[in-house]
């Protein structure tokens, strides 16, 4: 059963703590990079887990392959990685000159993601198309989602209430023809509203949502630090928690009120300057060009297999065969 879309809440914060660690990569620094510990079920923008220059490259590698194609490299052995790495090398190097320029590589990754994003929307679909008209509308979704809610948490009335109403209004948002049902695309727009540019505005008033505890409508400082950081990991380290509040005042609050309004909150976590993409394909060029063309051939990416597709021979995999796909 699919996780109500409240509880796989809009919240993207860590696009920004994707953007500094991978920065941070580029630029060759070192510390402790602290991540946002907002990560829900549906929004893996590249990945689900956060970017770590001393990570174990499960970042890179569902962010190259996808989430499920990552977990079906998982059970290879090095030899058959790499053997199927050099066909996918050969499809992302679409001009053939056997250099896989950065252009092509932003391309393949973005690629990627929009295909999980469709194989996600599709694999709740038939759950959800009750009668089968190749539509799902808001009263499906709804009775497949929260009837069990309302018969296990009768006590609970308001909170039932609350993640309903916040569905239906990203059900309704969603909803572009405004015919009240979704088609396959809507959707996904439904599930994933971060892929979707006119569902831009819900995100951020989603995450505000969220963060905003006082229901002031604004996110303070407190707020922000709070939610990016759990009390449990970083209690007692004054140092981060007064760059957090510099960072707070001089880039988050740009008008100065204390607070952090709609704009300022899309300029946070919906950076229009910064491309994941693309910030995962400089990153996987800085790490395997050993040329420094700024290129990378095949030999240099078979090299780094690991870096892009793993390879820890474990079980996972059924779908060993679906080099056709990639």
């Amino acid at each position: 059963m699919a996780l109500p879309g409240c509880l796989r809440s809009a919240a993207v914060v860590r696009t920004l703590a994707m953007a500094t660690l991978i920065t941070a990569v580029l630029a060759a620094a070192t510390g402790d990079e602290r991540r946002s510990s907002r990560v829900h079920e549906h929004e893996r923008p590249l990945s689900e887990h956060v970017h770590d220059d001393d990570h174990d490259h499960e970042f890179d590698h569902e962010a190259f392959l996808g989430a499920e194609e990552a977990r079906t490299f998982d059970q290879l052995s090095p030899e058959e990685s790499k053997e199927r790495l050099g066909m996918i090398v050969t499809r992302i190097d679409e001009n053939g000159d056997g250099l896989v320029t950065e252009t092509e590589l932003t391309e393949w990754i973005r690629h990627a993601q929009r295909r999980w994003v469709l194989e996600e929307a599709e694999r709740q679909w038939s759950s959800h198309d009750l009668d089968g008209d190749g539509y799902v509308n808001w009263a499906e979704y709804k009775n497949a989602t929260y009837s069990y809610l309302a018969e296990e948490d009768p006590e609970d009335p308001d909170g039932y209430r609350a993640m309903v109403l916040r569905d239906e209004r990203r059900f309704q948002a969603a909803d572009v023809d405004g015919d009240g049902r979704a088609s396959r695309n809507e959707y996904a727009a439904f599930l994933h509203p971060e892929e979707h540019p006119h569902m831009r505005n819900l995100v951020v008033t989603e995450t505000i949502e969220d963060i905003d505890k006082n229901g002031d409508g604004f996110i303070n400082v407190d707020e922000y630090i709070g939610d990016m950081y759990s009390e449990e990991s970083e209690e007692g380290d004054s140092e981060w928690v007064e760059s957090e509040r510099k960072q707070f005042a001089e880039l988050r609050d740009t008008d100065g009120d204390g607070l952090m309004g709609h704009d300022e909150v899309a300029a946070w976590i919906l950076p229009d300057d910064y491309d994941q993409a693309e910030a995962e394909s400089k990153h996987l060029i800085h790490e395997c060009d050993d040329d420094q063309d700024g290129n990378l051939t095949r030999e240099e990416i078979i090299a780094k297999y690991d870096l892009f597709v793993g390879s820890q021979a474990t079980d996972f995999g059924e779908a060993l065969m679906r080099h056709d796909e990639l």
